[in-house]
């Protein structure tokens, strides 16, 4: 799809500073960055580089009195950090969140339906007109029987499907950019991909800006446009996807790559250990993992 030249989203020396009990520590150092109408940018490091610091800060969900926040955070326009009151009007319309573990994302004690249509009630439609446009948002996500899904509990949905009831949350205003934080780490590999299938398809279908957290090289490499490789709240490396997932110029960003288990040699454990003209059970045959000192996955 064809990006506006206008961003939806314009961060410039963007820093946040966190007030602990050992004093302050600065969390993002001056990042910048734009996110243009139908891209998906990535911000990509290991657990406590600042990523997620950054798209709660976007959002300005970080308490007021424990995070410090200076530059610009301009969302159409208009400087989040500026006017004090602006991220209260977009958040849940222009900007939405995709939080990261689906399990515990949602209230145990109502049912899909009332949460769906309380986003949907908060978007500016009637009460009247929220059951018809859960039930719309709900085929969005393909989910199939909508109007039977919304009855239902959270605990009563796999983990899947309240990450696509999440999604439909985060669409019930229309917003313009997701920020979606780690989004398919709680979820196995094969819902993994659906999940980004659809997010890929909806940002096809409606322009949606995406900014996607993600600790996961291949979820980056599929779904970006440009990746930012963050470390100690700095961008060490920035650029297209391609350039920076296959010929990274930064040795931090090579060391992320060789992280990820890598499959080896096959051992044939069979020749050694089943007696003769006996099949191997299966499974018999070891795969070793190569290069995983923790990983990133």
């Amino acid at each position: 799809m064809p990006h506006d030249t206008v961003p939806i989203l314009e961060i410039t020396d963007l820093q946040v500073e966190l007030i602990t009990a050992t004093g302050v520590v600065r969390a993002v150092d001056g990042v910048s960055f734009v996110i243009r109408r139908g891209e998906t940018v990535t911000l990509i490091g290991e657990s406590g580089s600042g990523k997620s610091t950054t798209a709660m800060g976007v959002l300005q969900l970080l308490p007021d009195d424990l995070a410090v926040l200076s530059g610009s955070v301009k969302v159409g326009g208009v400087d989040l950090l500026t006017d004090r009151g602006a991220a209260g009007r977009i958040r849940g319309r222009m900007v939405s969140l995709i939080p990261q573990d689906p399990m515990t994302s949602l209230s145990p004690v109502h049912t899909v339906g009332a949460q769906l249509k309380g986003a949907i009630r908060l978007a500016g439609h009637s009460k009247a007109a929220a059951g018809k446009r859960a039930v719309e948002l709900l085929e969005a996500v393909r989910i199939p029987r909508p109007a039977e899904q919304l009855t239902k509990y959270p605990h009563q949905l796999s983990g899947g499907m309240l990450q696509r009831v999440l999604i439909a949350i985060a669409l019930a205003g229309h917003p313009v950019l997701l920020v979606a934080d780690e989004p398919t780490s709680a979820l196995d590999v094969t819902v993994q991909a659906g999940i980004l299938d659809l997010l890929m398809e909806l940002q096809e279908r409606t322009g949606v800006g995406i900014l996607m957290i993600t600790h996961d090289l291949g979820v980056a490499r599929l779904v970006s446009d440009r990746i930012h490789v963050m470390r100690e709240g700095r961008f060490v490396e920035s650029g297209e996807a391609e350039q920076v997932v296959d010929a990274p110029r930064e040795d931090y960003t090579r060391r992320l790559l060789a992280a990820v288990p890598q499959l080896g040699p096959m051992d044939d454990v069979t020749a050694r250990t089943d007696p003769p003209h006996t099949p191997s059970p299966a499974g018999a045959t070891a795969v070793v993992l190569e290069n995983a000192p923790g990983g990133t996955r």
